[in-house]
C-alpha cells in the first residue's frame, strides 16, 4: 500500500453520543479508495470486530481517483473520499458515482455546517453524491529562521529566497498565486475567458519565477526532506506537512499566506458501481464517531467533519494549529468550490507550458 501525506484543519466543538454500528448479518468485504492516513490499521480493526465486515484500502489521490473509477465506469471500489470540489463535474462529464441515500446517515455524528456545505456543493440534478469526513488547508511550510520575509504565496519569488523554495506544478499553486496577486480566481470559475486570462498573468508569474526555484515537489516526504535539509527554506505545502516538521526543528512551521489558505474538504462518495453499500454506509458511521475520529486525526494528522471529533487529539497537534491560525488566518480561508467542467484541462495547458519554459 502506497502512503501519501494527507492535510490538517479546525474543527468546531459540541457533543454527541457514542453510536454503535450493530453486527451486520451479511458481512462484505469494502473496497476503499481513500488518502493515506484515512483508514489506520487499528480502525479498520474496530471495525471488523464490530460489523463482520472486511475491508480492503487502496489509497490514491483526487486525479488518480477520477481516473480509477472513470476507467471502470464507476466501478472497482464501494466508496471513495475525492475532494468535494471534485464531485458534480465528474458525475456530470463521467457518471461516475450515485447519490448518498441520507436516510442510512447519522446527521448528528457531522458538524452541521459542514454537512450542510459539502452537501451544497456536492448536489447534482437535485441529488446529494457527498458527505464531509476530513479537511485542512495548504499554504505555506517556512524556515522562519531562514526565510521570514516569505508571508504569502509571491514571496516564494523574492531574490532574498532565489534558489531555496519549492512547489508542485498543481493547480493550489496556480490558485495560490493569483490570489497574492490579487485576483480572484474562485470568483472567475463560471466564467472560462475570465479564467484564462487570470491563468495567462499568473502563468507569466510563475514562468518569472522559476529561476528561483530548487525542484518543483511531488510527493510528502521529498519536500519534508528539502525542508529538513535547509536545501529548502520556503515551499507552498499542507499545513500536516509543516506542523511534522515542527515538531523536529522549532524554525520551521506552517504559515497561513496573508491572502489566505486554500481550505480543502475530503468526502465520502459511492461509486456508481460499487457493490457492498452496507459496508460502506456502516464505515462512513463509524469513523465519524468522536472516538473513532479522533483516531483518525492522530494518525493523518487533519481534523475532522466529526462533532467532538478533537475531544481526544493529541494536544501538541492542537497546538501547532493554533500557533499557524489565529481568527483573521480561519476567517481568510478560500476554501474550494466545485470545479466546473473542463476547468481542470485549461490549467493543465498553463502548468505544461510552465514546465516547458526555459
Amino acid at each position: 500500500m502506497t502512503v501519501k501525506l494527507s492535510k490538517f484543519g479546525r474543527v468546531a466543538i459540541a457533543t454527541t453520543a457514542m453510536v454503535a454500528v450493530p453486527m451486520m448479518a451479511g458481512a462484505e468485504t469494502l473496497r476503499l479508495l481513500t488518502w493515506g492516513g484515512y483508514a489506520p490499521e487499528e480502525v479498520i480493526a474496530k471495525f471488523e470486530e464490530e460489523t463482520g465486515h472486511t475491508v480492503e484500502v487502496t489509497t490514491s489521490n483526487n486525479e488518480e481517483m477520477i481516473a480509477k473509477l472513470r476507467a471502470t465506469n464507476g466501478g472497482g471500489f464501494d466508496l471513495a473520499q475525492p475532494s468535494q470540489d471534485r464531485i458534480t463535474s465528474a458525475q456530470e462529464e463521467f457518471g461516475i458515482y450515485k447519490p448518498i441515500d441520507m436516510s442510512r446517515i447519522n446527521a448528528d455524528l457531522f458538524i452541521p455546517s459542514m454537512l450542510s456545505a459539502t452537501a451544497a456543493n456536492t448536489t447534482f440534478d437535485g441529488e446529494v453524491y457527498g458527505l464531509p469526513h476530513v479537511w485542512g488547508t495548504s499554504g505555506l511550510v517556512v524556515n522562519t529562521a531562514m526565510a521570514q520575509s516569505v508571508q504569502d504565496y509571491t514571496d516564494l519569488c523574492d531574490d532574498a529566497v532565489a534558489g531555496k523554495v519549492s512547489y508542485r506544478l498543481k493547480r493550489p499553486t496556480l490558485i495560490g498565486f493569483a490570489y497574492s496577486m490579487g485576483l480572484d480566481p474562485f470568483a472567475a470559475y463560471g466564467d472560462s475567458a475570465t479564467y484564462q486570462g487570470i491563468l495567462d498573468q499568473v502563468e507569466a508569474k510563475l514562468t518569472e519565477c522559476k529561476a528561483n526555484v530548487k525542484t518543483y515537489w511531488d510527493g510528502g516526504d521529498e519536500i519534508k526532506n528539502l525542508l529538513r535539509s535547509g536545501e529548502v527554506v520556503a515551499s507552498m505545502a499542507w499545513d500536516t506537512g509543516g506542523w511534522q516538521l515542527n515538531a523536529d526543528n522549532p524554525d520551521i512551521t506552517f504559515v497561513a499566506p496573508k491572502s489566505g489558505a486554500l481550505g480543502w474538504i475530503d468526502t465520502f462518495v459511492l461509486p456508481a458501481r460499487g457493490r457492498a453499500d452496507d459496508a460502506a454506509y456502516d464505515w462512513i458511521n463509524f469513523v465519524m464517531q468522536p472516538e473513532i475520529a479522533a483516531m483518525i486525526t492522530n494518525t493523518a494528522g487533519n481534523f475532522t467533519a466529526a462533532v467532538n471529533g478533537d475531544a481526544e487529539v493529541n494536544a501538541d497537534l492542537k497546538a501547532r494549529y493554533q500557533g499557524s491560525f489565529d481568527q483573521q488566518a480561519i476567517d481568510n480561508i478560500k476554501w474550494y468550490p466545485p470545479v466546473p467542467a473542463g476547468l481542470e484541462a485549461m490549467e493543465g495547458a498553463s502548468l505544461d507550458r510552465i514546465n516547458a519554459a526555459n
